[in-house]
């Protein structure tokens, strides 16, 4: 197993937003041990964080988004791909701007201030989304397959095919992604866009600020005003925006994967299939193990009690980093009395008090020994997808974002079997422990 790896120092740099023009200062900063790529915007009145995961896209055009509330972050897709594939895993994006500096259209831009700041090692393992079955999304005559490869690396074989009829020629290429040869062969080639395309995105006040020099821009006859870095530089360019946008799984991706003419819409969608079979695979294997935590164990730690006491056992405990946990719901829960006589269903509250509580027995790993407790503080992107019901089994999770001092900061998540119930992003007080 590799070590998971940050930044040495912090490092700076400005430039214009590739599609809005606007201009950007990024700030890349070191990240704790687990805590993934987040991007924060301090802009903002307050510090806006959005964690770079697919959950958190939203729909843009010929581009990769994220949202949190009414803050977002556009084109990420060339800096995701930087830390993809030099194995940057723990991060903090700052950013005085809404979108990212595009730089010359490429990856480079990005590459070259991560090597200055120098690329270091953490104290834990890093622990790839490894491909175990074969996945396949498609749209159209566009589709990406992933399937079974090497454990510890990540081939992609690129097929780009806009039919001979037009100014860009099919173009194959595959490669093992490695920080040698990512730097090597994806890193410089750059955004490209025809030349009709390029006066429709003007006209529509897009891209106004760029000039031939600086962007790759094809006509009928080649590139107008500039030169292709590679001969392939357009099937290249693809493969790294498809690198960039498999980063949303939010951790590194081992296997194969076939593309023809995907773009991000599909890129996003592949991802979001291979995350809900990891997800399929883990709940059925931690469904047939022992318990971690009784009940009785669980009691030990959490001073909720009956009928207030919402998790019957935790059935994974990975550190203090996630925790899969079990709830029955019985028809002789107290609740359904009141909610409702006639429609038995689960308070949406109580399915949040559930991961809460998973959530604070996933701290108490790291609070053992400190003599502090956590207390809910407050909650984030609280959604709910169906009703929970008599006879359901809620299964739990909470992965912890990170800890500090006086907080605490997990992501948790409810299904009944493959179906999601609920999700938020749960903040913790932590608060010394006091003898009743």
């Amino acid at each position: 197993m590799k070590p998971q790896c940050t930044i040495e120092k912090p490092v700076e740099i400005r430039g214009r937003g590739l599609f809005t023009g606007d201009p950007c200062v990024l700030r890349f900063a070191p990240g704790d041990v687990d805590s993934g790529v987040w991007f924060i915007r301090t802009d903002t009145p307050s510090p806006v964080r959005i964690r770079a995961h697919v959950s958190n896209v939203t729909k843009r055009a010929r581009r990769t988004s994220l949202r949190n509330g009414v803050a977002s972050v556009e084109t990420i897709e060339h800096c995701m791909a930087a830390l993809h594939g030099l194995g940057v895993d723990n991060i903090e994006v700052e950013l005085q701007g809404q979108e990212l500096p595009g730089g010359d259209g490429s990856s480079q831009f990005f590459v070259e201030a991560l090597q200055s700041a120098g690329i270091v090692d953490q104290a834990s393992e890093r622990t790839p989304l490894v491909i175990t079955k074969t996945v396949r999304v498609a749209d159209d005559d566009a589709e990406l397959v992933a399937i079974p490869g090497s454990p510890d690396a990540l081939d992609i074989l690129y097929d780009l095919d806009y039919d001979d009829r037009g100014p860009i020629r099919r173009q194959i290429y595959a490669l093992r992604i490695s920080p040698e040869s990512f730097c090597r062969e994806l890193a410089t080639a750059r955004t490209f866009v025809l030349e009709e395309e390029a006066e429709q995105l003007r006209a529509a006040g897009i891209g106004q600020h760029l000039s031939y020099e600086d962007v790759v821009v094809i006509g009928p006859n080649g590139v107008i005003g500039n030169q292709f870095r590679f001969e392939n530089e357009c099937v290249r360019h693809k493969m790294l925006d498809l690198v960039g946008d498999l980063y949303l799984a939010g951790r590194s991706l081992r296997g194969r994967v076939i593309a023809r003419k995907s773009g991000h819409a599909l890129n996003h969608e592949l991802v979001r299939k291979l995350l809900e079979a990891l997800e399929q695979h883990e709940r059925n294997s931690v469904l047939g193990r022992e318990p971690i935590l009784d009940i009785r164990r669980i009691q030990r730690v959490l001073p909720h009690r009956y009928p207030f006491l919402l998790v019957d056992r935790v059935l994974e405990m990975d550190g203090d980093r996630r925790a899969v946990g079990l709830k029955n719901v019985s028809v002789n829960e107290e609740f359904f009395q009141g909610h409702y006589p006639g429609l038995p269903i689960m308070p949406g509250v109580l399915i949040i008090e559930a991961m809460a509580q998973l959530g604070g027995l996933l701290l108490s790993q790291k609070l053992e020994h400190t003599g502090k407790v956590a207390v809910l503080l407050a909650m984030d992107q609280v959604k709910f997808r169906r009703p929970v019901v008599p006879g359901d089994q809620l299964i739990l999770e909470a992965r912890t974002l990170r800890v500090r001092s006086r907080s605490g900061h997990v992501q948790c998540s409810a299904r009944v079997g493959d179906q999601p119930v609920a999700q938020a992003e749960i903040k913790f007080m932590l608060v010394d422990a006091e003898p009743i």
